[in-house]
């Protein structure tokens, strides 16, 4: 259980579930809410939003973590949830999102204080894996098995849904980012990137030349396009996903998180320690194997320009960029 692929393991295939669990009938009492504990900073941690200088990181049991002073200090949030959460997204400081195992949605309308739980499926043992708000009302999370929901009422209720009514793919859906122009990526398995130019309604597949799965993805500040994967692959388009570039990484381990710096340099990160830098819009990455060889899900900026923080299966970790 090292990133958000890793822990697909644990999902069964089996078929969307037509109907929507409904939450009506939980009571308070009901409920399972995350321990509190004093080693959340030291369990495993999947994913992170930067809100202002406010960091908010999701991982197993349920934690949520909020730092007020970009990452130095940690809270615990109440979570009524102990499933593992995979992935987070905000719209604004305030709304937000968490989705994970058990096909699990979390709803925050105070900036990660304090969560509502909004959807449950533990029966379907499916692993959502990525969340976005496409707009205020309309939300969309998707995970394995191309599982899809989405709201439109802004993450307070939600409905099954297909990628695309002709698709009959099966592939996981491994993340959710925003591209330019607003348009919404999917990357997937098999070098599947699905995109979406009409906010989400619809989604096409893009051809890459990668035959792998890829794991993540991110749009650049100069709007060009990033995705990663397995065995150091990461392909690069700088026309909206018409054609690809591979990136060199000089690496053969996977990646499966990374964030773009405030002064361009992009930062990598994934299996066996791997942390990777470019500082030319991600054509080329030097790379980096931290001695403790820890796998890490996702890079969070950190608390000056030479810092970042790693999340992963130790926790959260320092990293000073050269």
């Amino acid at each position: 259980m090292l990133n958000k692929l890793s822990l697909l393991a644990a999902a069964s295939v089996v078929g969307l579930a037509l109907t929507t669990p409904s939450l009506a009938e939980t009571s308070e009492a009901q409920l399972e809410y995350s321990v509190p504990s004093t080693l959340a900073t030291e369990t495993l941690l999947l994913d992170s939003v930067q809100l202002g200088n406010k960091l908010i990181a999701v991982g197993e049991f349920g934690h949520i973590l909020t730092s007020t002073d970009r990452g130095e200090t940690w809270t615990q949030a109440k979570v009524p949830s102990r499933a593992t959460l995979t992935s987070i997204s905000f719209f604004d400081e305030n709304h937000g999102l968490a989705v994970g195992h058990d096909m699990k949605i979390l709803r925050t309308e105070d900036g990660g204080a304090s969560w509502e739980l909004v959807y449950s499926d533990p029966e379907s043992e499916m692993p959502l894996l990525g969340v976005i708000y496409a707009s205020a009302d309309h939300a969309i999370v998707v995970g394995a098995f191309s599982s899809m929901l989405e709201s439109r009422d802004g993450g307070k209720t939600w409905e099954p849904r297909l990628l695309s009514p002709d698709s009959e793919d099966d592939y996981h859906l491994n993340d959710l980012f925003k591209g330019p122009s607003g348009a919404i990526y999917i990357p997937a398995e098999f070098g599947n990137v699905y995109r979406s130019t009409d906010n989400g309604e619809t989604f096409e597949a893009l051809q890459t030349p990668y035959e792998g799965s890829f794991w993540g993805g991110m749009a650049l500040a100069n709007d060009a396009i990033l995705v990663w994967g397995m065995r150091g692959n990461a392909y690069l388009s700088e026309d909206r996903g018409k054609s690809w570039i591979k990136a060199v990484t000089n690496t053969d381990r996977s990646i499966s998180g990374g964030i773009q710096l405030e002064d361009g340099r992009i930062v990598l990160t994934g299996l066996s320690g791997l942390v990777l830098v470019s500082s030319d819009g991600g054509k080329t990455f030097t790379e980096t194997v931290r001695e403790d060889r820890n796998s890490f899900a996702q890079v969070a900026p950190g608390p000056d320009a030479q810092t970042v923080w790693l999340l992963g299966d130790p926790g959260i970790r320092r990293q000073k960029l050269d």
